[in-house]
């Protein structure tokens, strides 16, 4: 397992394969407010790829062209941040997407405990540290410490995917999983445009 690095993108000709880990570090959790920090992603192979984004930056044009290509499936645990993170940093719809937070809740419907770290210890015996989660992710160097939990972030959800597909289509759920991922960017956006508390289909 090896964490590589970048800056303000990733490298060009990198191929990170047709099904992509990420999940995001930011200043906090108003996408208004609080600026993407640092993005990590892994193809599944146990190495993480790590782009530091720099204050104001708005454009990283390798990263948004795999966001969007609709031949590689991004993972997410509650995509539903990430993506609006994402499309607020660089205009990017990312799609097509999955989200291990998403599949927990439409199956693990016996507990309502759905965090990563939970899931990886209940259903893949792996263990995570989650010590680093509210450190300053702005900051000009980051620590092994703080990359480290970046990459176990991502590094594990291929697995949990492949744990999750096999509950859904059990339960008789992979169609509803699929539909509920398919609407994820559109919820992204909702959120960033005012709604991420409204319930757009309730009857008042």
């Amino acid at each position: 397992m090896a964490n590589h690095l970048y800056q303000n993108d990733l490298p060009d000709g990198l191929d990170l394969g047709p099904m992509v880990a990420i999940d995001c570090e930011t200043m906090g959790l108003n996408p208004h407010r609080d600026r993407l920090c640092l993005i990590q992603m892994s193809g599944g192979d146990g190495d993480c790829h790590l782009v530091q984004v720099a204050k104001g930056q708005a454009t990283a044009p390798n990263l948004f062209k795999m966001l969007e290509d609709p031949n590689v499936l991004k993972l997410f645990h509650f995509g539903r941040f990430d993506i609006a993170a994402l499309y607020h940093a660089f205009g990017a719809t990312t799609a097509p997407v999955y989200c291990t937070k998403i599949a927990s809740r439409l199956v693990r419907t016996f507990t309502d405990r759905h965090g990563l770290k939970i899931l990886l210890q209940d259903m893949c015996g792996i263990d995570i540290s989650k010590h680093q989660q509210q450190s300053d992710w702005g900051a000009e160097t980051l620590t092994d410490a703080q990359l480290d939990y970046a990459a176990s972030d991502v590094l594990y959800l291929h697995k949990l995917k492949e744990k999750f597909d096999a509950m859904l289509a059990r339960e008789g759920r992979t169609e509803v999983a699929q539909a509920c991922f398919d609407f994820l960017p559109t919820r992204a956006k909702l959120d960033l445009a005012g709604w991420p508390d409204t319930d757009i289909f309730a009857h008042s």
